[in-house]
């Protein structure tokens, strides 16, 4: 087996993202699984681009899109993406769309095919925080894991794919307002390799209510 897992390069004027730092500490080989990371660009479309070349390069059998959310306090499990790119701020190539669609000829959202509950359980069976998230906001995070949902759909079926958002790690937030989260570099990596071994090992999430009152 195959998994295929992507972080992003810094933005917003960070000089870090500990999306893709925590992604290169992820052992090759995870629950017998072979991993191939990617680092890929955050840009609009371009990063899907990069994620389809992979894909088409690698045939993994799952691939899990890996990016910052800032203010987050632990590491969450993308439930669900939508059709729409609303960019508060700039990409890292300028980009900065207003209410425009992803794919025209998409669904509205598509919802992910990892076993994200199975996932969660298992970051936190290791003594670590989790959740299942209901919105991967607008930016470039939500823009690949859509596009990578939306390849699954009509090029690449059998594939699961899905999204995970990591927090700041602790040098990003030196300078934020005091009591911004931050999670180590280390312990990212270690939640997104629990995260792995269950993807890997689970043909059928388990049942487990993660729905939120608000």
């Amino acid at each position: 087996m195959k998994v295929l897992v992507t972080g992003f390069d810094p933005f917003g004027g960070d000089s870090v993202n500990p999306a893709y730092e925590a992604v290169k500490m992820i052992p090759d080989k995870v629950a017998g699984a072979q991993v191939i990371k990617l680092e890929i660009p955050t840009v609009f479309k371009e990063s899907g681009e990069v994620l389809e070349a992979a894909i088409k390069e690698n045939n993994p059998d799952i691939v899990i899109c890996v990016g910052q959310a800032g203010g987050r306090s632990a590491v969450s499990f993308e439930r669900v993406a939508i059709n729409l790119a609303e960019a508060r701020i700039p990409d890292n190539k300028g980009n900065q769309p207003i209410g425009s669609k992803l794919e025209e000829d998409g669904e509205t959202a598509y919802f992910t095919s990892l076993p994200i509950k199975a996932m969660m359980k298992n970051v936190q069976e290791h003594g670590l925080p989790a959740y299942i998230s209901y919105t991967a906001g607008t930016f470039v995070c939500n823009d690949i894991m859509y596009r990578l949902l939306y390849m699954i759909d009509k090029e690449f079926s059998g594939v699961k794919g899905g999204f995970i958002h990591v927090p700041f790690e602790p040098t990003q937030v030196i300078d934020r307002p005091v009591g911004t989260p931050s999670m180590p570099i280390q312990t990212i990596a270690d939640s997104l390799i629990y995260a792995i071994e269950a993807a890997v090992t689970t043909e059928v999430d388990i049942e487990e209510n993660t729905g939120t009152t608000h």
